[in-house]
């Protein structure tokens, strides 16, 4: 089942985070701390988990960018996290798409994110030159525009992206 995080949720949510990023090479391993920050700052869009008998499984959390300083409808996927001994199963595949099913329930004109175009292709996600973000290679800052028109310009993901680990 997926539902909304829920308060009571952050501590589970915060240790399945660090669980699943531990070790990866593209982590430096301040997602939990990111989540926190974002969670903090009143900063979530969306956050949803999946749960199976009482037990959270897997996370995802959606925030508001700004492309060149203005708000524009436009949001951030990520983290999105999977307890490591249930990854594969479909459950990080499911979390994204209902949370991309409720950001654009919402209003939202289109998602970003930095992530692998192997594995987020399979939900739209492509580079897209007209937008850009510092610090992450054009190839792995993918664009989803749930309309047809994909503004241009730089992307910058919400403060809590730069939390210490």
């Amino acid at each position: 089942m997926i539902r909304n995080q829920q308060p009571g949720d952050d501590a589970v949510v915060r240790q399945l985070v660090g669980d699943a990023f531990r070790g990866r090479p593209y982590s430096d391993g301040r997602e939990p701390a990111i989540l926190d920050a974002l969670r903090a700052a009143g900063a979530l869009t969306v956050a949803l988990v999946a749960e199976e008998n009482g037990r959270i499984l897997g996370q995802v959390a959606f925030s508001p960018v700004a492309i060149d300083g203005t708000a524009r409808d436009w949001h951030g996927l990520g983290p999105v996290a999977v307890r490591p001994d249930r990854q594969g199963q479909g459950i990080g595949q499911a979390l994204i798409r209902a949370g991309l099913d409720r950001i654009r329930a919402l209003g939202a004109q289109g998602c970003v994110l930095a992530g692998a175009p192997g594995y987020y292709g399979r939900f739209g996600f492509t580079a897209d030159p007209q937008l850009q973000s510092p610090g992450i290679p054009p190839q792995y800052f993918l664009v989803l525009p749930f309309g047809t028109e994909v503004p241009s310009g730089t992307v910058t993901f919400h403060p809590a992206f730069d939390v210490a680990p």
